[in-house]
């Protein structure tokens, strides 16, 4: 009930009625002498009380859960992981194929959030996150974040031909920050949570201020300002992970400009106490697996104990 919030889905999850889920409810209520959820309709919240109740008890009822399906031999592991919607639908979704492939025995459901998670078991099993502010979980480094300026290859050949560099070393040859200023500049609000603060970090790392000639074309979010760069409407801020999978990947070209470090470090979070749950291990060297592969981490041993 209280990862669920609805009478019907708990039934049908325990395979009971929904005056049995109630009933039982009511006696834990009446046993503990608090009123744990507020009920409207179909829907219930939980209170303060049975929020704090959840928090204390919830990670040992999932122990008990996963021992007893071991136990049984039921093989499967049904794991939620809150995420970034870019990360999800940039890196993660296309690599889900394999891990199929390679652990049909775990169930892995994705909570995409658009902001830095809430580490809570009523939230997901584990996360990805890039704050360490909870003792009481465990991390493994991911990513360190880089934005670098990208467009696509139509709007390059534009560069190109307005900035005179149509010759073969092109590429090669770094643009200024003057020249990049030439063009729409699209910025993503998240990255920074403040207008052009990506674009402002960027000129800030080569010793400049963002030109007030600038043209500057506003997106609340790394996935639109891409889309936009995709549709030859100027130049954006991306990241690695935002062009390591997908096969429109090839349809973008990395100006030759530096990049900036962001500060963000993504990481791969799951309490502590439960460290010793088999599905969670299994994402997690899954994870860092891939992104050693894929290049957004260096190689290291991941056998042993997390920071």
């Amino acid at each position: 009930m209280a990862r669920l919030n609805s009478f019907s889905q708990a039934s049908e999850e325990l395979a009971i009625t929904q005056s049995a889920v109630s009933h039982q409810i009511k006696q834990l209520e009446t046993y503990l002498g608090e009123r744990l959820f507020w009920r409207s309709g179909r829907r219930v919240t939980l209170t303060d009380e049975g929020r704090q109740y959840f928090d204390a008890v919830g990670s040992a009822l999932l122990q008990i859960e996963r021992a007893s399906e071991q136990l049984l031999g039921h093989e499967e592991s049904r794991i939620r992981l809150s995420v970034f919607s870019s990360f999800a639908v940039r890196w993660l979704v296309p690599r889900l194929p394999e891990l199929q492939q390679l652990h049909p025995q775990i169930d892995l459901a994705l909570e995409m959030t658009s902001e830095n998670p809430v580490l809570s078991d009523r939230v997901a099993d584990c996360f990805i996150t890039i704050h360490k502010r909870s003792s009481a979980y465990s991390y493994e480094p991911l990513y360190v974040e880089r934005l670098f300026p990208v467009c696509s290859q139509d709007y390059w050949q534009r560069i190109c031909r307005e900035l005179g560099r149509e010759d073969a070393d092109a590429q090669s040859r770094e643009m200024t920050p003057d020249e990049v200023a030439l063009f729409p500049l699209l910025s993503t609000h998240s990255i920074f949570d403040k207008p052009a603060g990506d674009w402002e970090a960027w000129y800030k790392s080569v010793d400049r201020s963002i030109p007030q000639s600038a043209r500057i074309q506003h997106f609340s979010h790394m996935l639109l300002a891409l889309e936009a760069a995709r549709f030859h409407q100027g130049i954006a801020l991306t990241n690695d992970y935002m062009l390591s999978t997908r096969k429109d990947s090839a349809d973008f070209v990395r100006l030759p400009c530096p990049a900036v470090m962001t500060g963000d470090e993504f990481y791969f979070a799951w309490k502590t106490s439960r460290r010793r749950e088999r599905g969670i291990q299994i994402i997690r060297r899954w994870l860092v697996d891939e992104a050693i592969r894929g290049g957004l981490r260096a190689n290291r041993d991941v056998d042993g104990e997390a920071v």
